[in-house]
């Protein structure tokens, strides 16, 4: 009570984010209950029947979950260390830049795809790769090439779908590295300097150490959705091409699809529970791990 007392002006502010927190992220957590039941729409979530284990028995028999899960946690490690190299190496990069003007204009373009929906960016895809309109096409057909039809060929779509998702992000995941190297020391650049490194070496032996708690913490953040896909890349660039599903339906496609096509609420609750503990149990089992090597980089 004292403490309440003392900050309430404190906790004033932070109400409305716990109440957004509560409504949209603890109370929608109640409808796990739906992957363990039958559900009927007279009985809504509640009230409909129980059916044990039956919907994750018939997620299992569907022969799809190992690929999407594996297609997911392949496309996440793929996006996690490559961002952490781009994102550090823009930030890194943009720091050096003794141009202001130039500095700017670089991070605002660098910071511009973020702003672009995925609808937009899959629409962009869509007229410049189309096989019989295409711009890309198109110009292979001036030059008396054979066309190229992207969209029939599923081993090209990963480098795709992650060059995609580095295009879109590098931009805003450099700003945090950005702030923190700004955030640096600057007198131990500046004795660095005199004892005669260049730029390389203040780089390799300073920033990038400084830069190591920051890029730990980022890291396990992104562990924690490594079972999640990015559902507006994966599914607004590729639709529904069922040629293409073996290399980019990851769960969350998968999930959506099956509550579509097949109605089927109970089976999709499975889905998304069966996620959902395999984000946890990752993210628990690698915070565990950093723990016990240096306490300081862990999350909790």
């Amino acid at each position: 009570m004292k403490t309440i007392k003392k900050h309430w002006m404190l906790l004033l502010m932070l109400l409305p984010a716990v109440i957004y927190v509560l409504i949209f992220s603890y109370i929608p957590m109640t409808g796990i209950v739906l992957a363990f039941k039958k559900y009927n729409y007279a009985g809504g979530i509640y009230g409909s029947p129980w059916n044990g284990l039956a919907n994750f028995k018939a997620l299992a028999i569907s022969g799809k979950l190992g690929l999407v899960t594996r297609n997911t946690l392949l496309y996440n490690i793929a996006f996690i260390s490559l961002g952490v190299v781009f994102e550090m190496g823009s930030a890194i990069l943009l720091n050096e830049l003794r141009n202001k003007y130039f500095k700017k204009m670089s991070q605002s373009l660098m910071f511009l795809p973020y702003f672009i929906s995925w609808v937009v960016a899959g629409a962009i895809m869509y007229n410049i790769f189309n096989y019989e309109r295409g711009v890309f096409n198109h110009v292979l057909n001036l030059f008396g090439a054979a066309p190229f039809d992207l969209y029939n060929s599923p081993k090209t779509w990963p480098y795709i779908l992650v060059f995609l998702k580095l295009w879109k992000q590098t931009g805003y995941g450099s700003v945090v590295y950005l702030a923190a190297i700004t955030g640096l020391d600057q007198e131990m650049f500046e004795a660095a300097s005199i004892d005669g490194a260049n730029a390389w070496q203040k780089i390799r032996y300073l920033t990038i150490p400084s830069l190591r708690a920051t890029m730990m913490t980022l890291v396990l953040l992104a562990i924690g959705n490594i079972f999640r896909g990015d559902f507006g890349l994966f599914y607004q660039t590729v639709k529904s091409n069922a040629i293409l599903e073996p290399m980019t339906d990851v769960i969350d496609t998968y999930v959506f699809r099956l509550l579509i096509d097949t109605g089927n609420i109970g089976v999709s609750a499975a889905a998304g529970l069966f996620q959902s503990v395999l984000c946890f149990v990752t993210i628990t089992v690698c915070n565990k791990l950093v723990k016990m090597v240096n306490p300081d980089y862990a999350l909790y």
